[in-house]
């Protein structure tokens, strides 16, 4: 198999319709032995139902395969993908990410061109359902909209420069042989908001060797809904975003580096939220994108405490991601935190 298209979804059951409508009118993939494999992150609508009745009706000469992934969390999802997956390239879409008909040719064509390229990805363009506010192409890296110009480049990865899991074409065999098989940040759980399940396995491939490009031939569209743009969904995301940082950057930092980086995390983002706060004076309540970056700053700042509380709660057995009442908002939480 030269290919597989891998989709998680999580209550996709109106998203994937347009999805696969759209994969098949893909392009100049007659010679490609390629299948599609959807992951039903224990959804709770009907994406099953949906599925299998594409499987009844599918006329095409490649799979579609359906699978239950009942472990919550984006990063499983992505690792049961990992598991079934019989490509040598998996291609990882969005249930909300429209791909270019040339998209998968593209993407096959990249990975044979360049062997020791680990992982790769495009341009991800957002298709919005009500115009963004002003200066919003400062934060739509937050909603995975990537357009970083027309000449290929590496990544920046010790930068935490790095592509989003959206549109995201991995090499079986270097995620293989780089991600450990239980993942320290499991995306979107009950509880606690944390981003940076897509980044953690790209460090791990990048700490292995391998390449992770830019190919700008590689177009998708991003649909963000109008609830993706108000200031509570923003402002979770930005925190969410944020705690994750010192995860991250330890992933890659050596033994001697660990303890410093822990202050330097606190110190630099603190100067950071104390700029904004100087520069934007009484504006911060009426400018929603400052007010984002005073987020993302608070939620980085806390980061290393989160850091700690997951290593002992690791020594101690316990999920690595912390559960908290239902009754507790995913905000309340991480400002609680920020008030340690």
């Amino acid at each position: 198999m030269h290919i597989t298209l891998a989709i998680p979804t999580y209550n996709g059951a109106t998203r994937l319709p347009i999805l696969l409508e759209k994969l098949q009118s893909q392009i100049n993939v007659d010679h490609l032995k390629w299948e599609i494999i959807i992951v039903d992150n224990n959804s709770k609508d009907n994406t099953a139902e949906v599925v299998h009745h594409y499987q009844k009706n599918w006329k095409y000469n490649y799979n579609l395969k359906y699978f239950l992934e009942t472990k919550q969390g984006a990063a499983f999802a992505r690792l049961r993908a990992i598991k079934e997956a019989s490509g040598e390239f998996i291609a990882f879409l969005d249930d909300d990410n429209l791909p270019e008909t040339d998209w998968l040719y593209q993407a096959y064509k990249f990975g044979i061109s360049h062997p020791y390229a680990g992982a790769w990805s495009g341009q991800i363009h957002g298709a919005y359902e009500t115009p963004p506010p002003e200066e919003f192409e400062r934060i739509q890296a937050f909603l995975a909209i990537r357009e970083h110009g027309d000449k290929p480049h590496l990544f920046e990865a010790e930068n935490l420069r790095l592509p989003p899991a959206a549109a995201l074409i991995i090499r079986k065999k270097a995620w293989l042989e780089s991600v450990p098989p239980i993942p320290s940040l499991a995306g979107k759980l009950p509880g606690l908001f944390v981003q940076g399940d897509d980044y953690e396995p790209l460090l791990y491939i990048h700490k292995r060797g391998w390449q992770i490009w830019y190919h700008p031939q590689l177009h998708t569209y991003h649909q963000i809904p109008a609830w993706r743009l108000e200031k509570d969904y923003l402002f979770s995301l930005a925190r969410a975003c944020g705690l994750c940082i010192c995860e991250l950057r330890l992933i890659n930092a050596k033994p001697q580096e660990k303890l410093p980086l822990f202050f330097r995390i606190f110190i630099g983002n603190f100067k950071r939220i104390l700029n904004h706060l100087i520069k934007y004076r009484g504006e911060l309540r009426h400018n929603l994108i400052a007010s984002f970056e005073v987020q993302f700053y608070l939620g980085s700042m806390v980061s290393p405490l989160f850091s700690v509380v997951c290593y002992f709660r690791k020594i101690l057995g316990k999920p690595k991601i912390i559960n908290l009442t239902k009754t507790t908002s995913c905000a309340s939480c991480i400002s609680n935190y920020t008030s340690f």
